[in-house]
């Protein structure tokens, strides 16, 4: 069982993150964003207070898979995204994707001049 997950967007930001982590932490990527809103049909309800309907981005689901499994796994979970709008959204995106019943505590986490 992995203690803590960490979820962050590049793998290369996941390798340096890992290195400043012990091993009580799993370093994933996102690899940028997850969802989007469809491109094949109206995307808005506009019925429903303009409610959007997001779906798993092409070539993105098993990286939603993997996140889920481990998310299920993990006793904390750590979105630690870029600290920007961009990142924010990436990070309510996974959160949006990979919550359950079983999902654990979760935290947003910012880094700044580590990578």
């Amino acid at each position: 069982m992995t203690k803590n997950l960490v979820i962050v967007e590049s793998p290369a930001k996941a390798r340096t993150v890992s290195r400043y982590l012990g091993k009580d932490f799993q370093v994933e990527a996102s690899v940028g964003h997850i969802r989007d809103l469809p491109s094949k049909e109206m995307a808005v309800d506009i019925d429903n207070n303009f409610t959007p309907s997001y779906v798993i981005m092409p070539g993105k689901k098993s990286i939603v898979q993997n996140l889920k499994k481990l998310a299920r796994n993990a006793e904390n979970i750590y979105l630690a995204t870029d600290p920007d709008r961009e990142g924010e959204a990436i990070s309510w995106h996974i959160l949006e994707s990979i919550s359950s019943s079983k999902t654990p505590p979760t935290q947003r986490v910012v880094f700044h001049e580590i990578t």
